[in-house]
């Protein structure tokens, strides 16, 4: 039997789902954790220059660099592990280290990270966590823990996946930059279980931060699209004027058409974006199946009172940039429609302004062509006087009445030849 022919993808795609495991850890552990992104064309940026950075990180710890065009990188620096991933828009890398320090979120869990390497990152930090894990302790010790640890206002605990862990934070940025979340596991939690809770508190916290650019560019547009509803709306309205003119109206419509739809292309992008991590965001929080943990909110509810929201307002801002923009088209339509039903009634007008020249100018022809025979008719029997004068002498007859016979006859022959001559032009 003849070998099966494989896609030539199809060890590549199927190994995909593979390539970015859960890191195991073991309580009491921590992650530090920063993500970078290019300020503008991120989706479309030098991708060469993140896997570069990642080689200088490596090369400073002695470590082999990965295979070349590689989006993702898990190995062992030092006494550290270290994950490194690729993504559309950001890359992140994450520190994995055994056992906390006294001094709980200490910035010093970033050392591995050296401070010229972060500054030389290509892009611009969107988030850095701070991720503490302990065993679980008393209700009360815990309870002391995260009053000291996190602002009570802000603060979203929850009991994920059926009681394996309680994940606490505040989603507020510490004097050092830095995000802080604390796990405390139960006993008999499996590390990859523990390294899972660890990286979707890492995305969710990251999908975030990447959603509300959508909210930062939609402030961002607030008045130029207040700006453009005021000017439509006048121009709606200045339709329905006696005496404004059509065209200059459509123009001024059309140009502010175009300014909408450049700015609908130039946050098109940014929207579906933002979409596309929201639904990461619900996702991730749904995925550690979440309950109460002492009547406190959850992470689920924050995310419903501060987040959503700012979402709302996304696309309240996308929808009405599309209502603007179907209003603006709706009214051009119209305003053509008015454009070529004033143009109509000119070329009547015109046509009929044209029927009266024509007429006129018959009426001209004619009048010429009658002083034409006239004219025609003068030098016919100029001419046919000098061809009868020789007949003066054997008829008798003299050169006045020879002419005077045969005017009659020349002019009408004049007359019938031009109106024969008309009648086939006209034809």
């Amino acid at each position: 039997m003849a070998p099966v022919e494989d896609h030539p993808l199809r060890y590549q795609l199927a190994n995909e789902l593979h390539a970015r495991p859960f890191p195991s850890m073991h309580a009491p552990c921590a992650a530090a954790y920063v993500a970078f992104k290019q300020p503008e064309m991120a989706a479309s940026r030098d991708r060469a220059a993140d896997l570069d950075h990642l080689h200088k990180l490596l090369d400073r710890h002695g470590v082999a660099h990965p295979q070349p065009g590689a989006t993702h990188y898990y190995g062992q620096i030092g006494r550290y592990w270290l994950k490194w991933e690729q993504h559309t828009e950001f890359v992140t890398y994450t520190i994995f280290s055994d056992g906390v320090e006294e001094r709980a979120f200490d910035p010093r869990a970033f050392d591995p990270f050296p401070e010229d390497w972060l500054v030389d990152a290509p892009g611009q930090r969107v988030t850095s966590i701070l991720v503490r894990v302990e065993p679980r302790m008393e209700a009360e010790t815990m309870r002391a823990r995260l009053r000291e640890w996190f602002v009570p206002e802000s603060l979203a605990v929850s009991s994920v996946l059926e009681d394996a862990a309680v994940m606490a934070g505040d989603f507020r940025i510490d004097q050092n930059g830095h995000m802080r979340f604390a796990v405390f596991t139960s006993e008999g939690t499996g590390q990859r279980r523990v390294g899972r809770i660890v990286q979707r508190l890492c995305e969710i916290e990251t999908y975030k931060s990447m959603s509300m650019l959508g909210f930062a560019r939609v402030r961002s547009l607030g008045a130029q699209l207040g700006a453009l509803d005021t000017r439509v709306t006048e121009l709606v309205e200045s339709m329905s004027v006696e005496g404004s003119r059509a065209e200059e109206t459509l123009q001024a419509l059309l140009a502010i058409s175009a300014e909408l739809e450049t700015v609908s292309a130039q946050s098109s992008f940014r929207f579906g974006a933002t979409w596309a991590y929201e639904a990461i965001v619900n996702e991730r929080i749904a995925a550690l199946r979440e309950d109460r943990f002492e009547g406190r909110q959850t992470f689920r509810e924050f995310m419903v009172r501060r987040y959503q929201p700012a979402m709302r307002t996304v696309r309240s801002a996308q929808d009405r940039l599309e209502a603007m923009s179907a209003r603006g088209v709706r009214a051009a339509n119209l305003l053509r429609t008015r454009v070529d039903v004033e143009r109509s009634a000119q070329n009547q007008a015109l046509l009929e302004s044209m029927d009266k020249r024509s007429d006129l100018q018959l009426r001209l022809q004619r009048t010429v062509e009658g002083l034409s025979v006239v004219a025609i008719s003068y030098y016919a029997v100029s001419l046919a006087g000098y061809l009868l004068y020789p007949l003066e002498g054997p008829t008798g007859l003299s050169k006045n009445l020879l002419t005077a016979l045969v005017t009659v006859p020349v002019v009408l022959g004049v007359w019938w030849l031009v109106r024969r001559l008309r009648r086939s032009v006209e034809k």
